[in-house]
């Protein structure tokens, strides 16, 4: 063997280790990629790493996966798009955004909806949910794994004390720009203030927005008991999330990797959210401890004021539908 051949060898020895080194799938033939808003500490990221770990044991190495937390891929918008284009991305996503193309999905975060993951979770696997997917499948070419998600109820966290939607008048409040989203913040009595999940925090800083409706493990994986005083547990949306990717993608791959990945998608979702569920005391006797003030109120000023809110986007039918479901 010539010098160069050997050169050429080792070289491309040292490349095979350092990737192996890396994590990276040499063998994989199929490769998805995860987007989240949320940070590595949050329980729900701990279901997308045994997500990862399954589905690559289960495919033997066909089919891999790569997580990026804390936005790294983007926008969850700007990634549902690459999805659309045919991109083997994907985000955990609520129903809120996923109503820009299917308008069904927006009830999913309305306010009050069901109680607990428990509540939630037998909409999100029932054959209205399957509807629902259909339509997203066909019409806008994004392809639902599983809708179990549950990342826990979303209470305020603002500056001053809060009992009644009157205490939030004039209150600037952050909550993501879906309907269903600003029509509930704007019912319970606050501005609705739009913006990216990573920019929260320095706008409360600067005081470009008073306050931020969020759930616990994402309010403390971003550290907004140092920016905010009081957290009122108003549980006014109960955040229910779902992991979606390319059609296109997702079609095409073969029929056993779309069992393992749907399967997989769902036990995992289960894994996340009990995660949440057993995380949320120590979470917020946490934040406690960081100074922060936690109220338990009377939530039903809440849920009167934000109970037309279903009328007022079209929902009637389907809030119906949830609560036959729900009642079952």
């Amino acid at each position: 063997m010539g010098l160069m051949s050997r050169a050429a060898l080792t070289a491309v020895c040292g490349l095979a280790f350092a990737a192996s080194s890396l994590g990276v799938a040499l063998a994989a033939d199929y490769t998805l990629n995860i987007n989240t808003a949320l940070t590595t500490s949050d329980p729900l990221y701990k279901g997308l790493e045994d997500l990862r770990k399954n589905v690559e044991a289960r495919s033997e190495g066909k089919l891999a996966i790569r997580l990026f937390p804390g936005s790294q891929l983007g926008k969850d918008e700007d990634v549902l798009e690459q999805a659309r284009a045919g991109a083997g991305n994907a985000v955990v996503v609520d129903g809120g955004r996923l109503a820009v193309y299917v308008k069904d999905f927006g009830v999913l975060s309305g306010p009050y909806l069901a109680s607990g993951y428990d509540g939630i979770r037998k909409v999100v696997t029932s054959p209205l949910l399957d509807e629902m997917a259909k339509k997203l499948h066909d019409g806008a070419q994004l392809q639902v794994l599983s809708f179990n998600w549950w990342q826990g109820e979303r209470h305020l966290l603002t500056n001053k004390p809060i009992k009644v939607p009157a205490d939030l008048s004039g209150v600037r409040m952050r909550t993501p720009g879906a309907p269903v989203w600003t029509e509930t913040v704007k019912a319970m009595g606050a501005t609705p203030a739009p913006m990216a999940w990573a920019d929260v925090y320095s706008a409360l800083q600067t005081q470009v927005i008073d306050a931020v409706e969020a759930q616990d493990p994402a309010a403390y994986g971003s550290r907004l008991y140092e920016v905010t005083k009081y957290l009122t547990k108003t549980g006014h949306f109960n955040l229910i999330t779902g992991l979606v990717t390319s059609a296109a993608w997702f079609d095409a791959l073969p029929p056993d990797l779309q069992t393992i990945l749907k399967e997989e998608a769902l036990k995992s979702g289960d894994v996340a959210s009990h995660g949440t569920e057993a995380a949320i005391a120590d979470i917020e006797a946490k934040m406690t401890a960081a100074g922060m003030t936690i109220n338990e109120i009377d939530t039903t000023p809440f849920k009167e004021a934000t109970a037309g809110v279903y009328e007022k986007l079209g929902y009637t039918d389907l809030k119906k539908q949830v609560d036959a479901i729900l009642a079952e």
